[in-house]
């Protein structure tokens, strides 16, 4: 295993200029960015993951998509809103969405290990510590992770409700040193980006509430995330010491470079052991 961002006394607290030297990452992709008409976009996805992780950075990818994945498998022109559906699509594009991740991951000799959880493995100690067991020896070994919300067997009850939150948790779990939220959109705006007036928000400090801040949703269509989930997630991982960078997926690779893009949510100071005030997940 790397010393990347694991041991709580060498966590250090990333700066926006040290991107390129963060040791360990969790990207998030939403199922707009890579399915359908923006399947050809996993590939340079895979290489700026490959980038990082040939730079010796550990790198994490949580990636929603299985439901978006398995729809036209199932005759489906919209998501489904009944459980059943949406857990039948998740079967069969789960399958599929992995098998596209690796056979892009194939060019780089990079091997994917697939993890699927749902809500309750985070929320309650013993399967939490296996998956974050797994998840570090996984790292070790020089895999890259896929993690996904086990959508066949979740419940509308147990569900993560979106994969930004399960993107931060999953930060968290790990003790990432920078999570990076990737969307259709380059930053978050003081408002949704295609109304008059809207701004590009650089930089949020810790604590910063953003009170003047007007969050859309998703309009994708097939996705479940919008402006207002990121913000949520990108403070569950900002509160633990992980710093957050929003922005698009097309930029991923200028993102993980630590060029002047997106919305930067500053990490907290990390306590002694790795862990803030109650975000202690592992």
């Amino acid at each position: 295993m790397t010393d990347g961002g694991v041991s709580g006394a060498a966590r250090r607290r990333l700066e926006r200029s040290g991107i390129a030297t963060a040791r360990r990452i969790v990207v998030k992709v939403g199922s707009s960015s890579i399915s359908g008409a923006n399947v050809g976009q996993i590939a340079p996805l895979v290489d700026a993951l490959a980038s990082a992780h040939g730079r010796g950075a550990e790198v994490v990818l949580v990636s929603s998509g299985a439901i978006a994945t398995g729809m036209p498998y199932l005759q489906l022109d919209e998501r489904p809103t009944d459980l059943a559906t949406q857990q039948a699509a998740a079967s069969v594009g789960q399958n599929l969405l992995i098998f596209r991740y690796q056979d892009s991951l194939d060019r780089y000799d990079i091997i994917a290990g697939q993890v699927l959880l749902t809500a309750g493995d985070l929320e309650n100690a013993s399967p939490r510590s296996n998956a974050q067991r797994a998840m570090e020896r996984l790292l070790g070994l020089r895999i890259l992770p896929i993690v996904n919300e086990n959508d066949t067997v979740a419940t509308h009850e147990i569900r993560f409700g979106d994969n930004d939150r399960l993107a931060a948790l999953v930060a968290t779990l790990v003790k990432a040193d920078l999570l990076v939220l990737l969307s259709d959109v380059d930053a978050l705006y003081t408002r949704p980006p295609h109304l008059p007036g809207a701004e590009r928000i650089d930089h949020v400090a810790v604590g910063d509430t953003l009170p003047d801040v007007e969050f859309g949703s998703s309009l994708s269509g097939v996705g479940t995330g919008g402006a207002g989930t990121k913000v949520s997630a990108a403070r569950i991982a900002q509160d633990a010491g992980t710093a957050v960078l929003v922005t698009s997926t097309a930029l991923v690779a200028e993102a993980l470079r630590g060029d002047a893009i997106g919305t930067w949510f500053e990490p907290a100071e990390p306590a002694v052991g790795g862990r803030t005030a109650g975000h202690e997940l592992s």
